[in-house]
């Protein structure tokens, strides 16, 4: 099994095919295919380590990493941007409460195009 930190580069290099995946068109787009499409290759990344690390659980994401940034005992490292990472989470939270979604479904569709 591996740690997390050797758990990011795989799932980094993974979804790297995601930005030519979603330049791709299709026929009919939702407004969440949309949104999905938008996303940074660092949301995309930070949506696919809070299935694949943290169980789907934004807010285990988000005390791991604000226990790094006080210095408590933390789980997994993200490089030094952690307060830019809490900011991005932020954002897919809102979106996925006030949608009622969850946008790992929507990445994993458009990854088997």
């Amino acid at each position: 099994m591996l740690t997390a930190q050797e758990e990011l580069p795989r799932i980094h290099e993974h979804h790297q095919g995601w930005e030519k995946v979603f330049g791709m068109a299709s026929g009919k787009t939702s407004p969440h295919d949309k949104f999905v499409t938008g996303l940074s290759l660092d949301e995309k990344t930070l949506v696919a380590l809070r299935d694949e690390l943290y169980g789907g659980s934004w807010d285990q994401m988000q005390g791991d990493l604000r226990d790094r940034l006080k210095g408590r005992p933390y789980i997994f490292k993200l490089v030094n941007r952690i307060q830019v990472d809490l900011d991005r989470i932020d954002t897919l939270v809102e979106y996925e409460k006030k949608h009622k979604v969850n946008l790992a479904d929507y990445l994993k569709k458009k990854e088997s195009r």
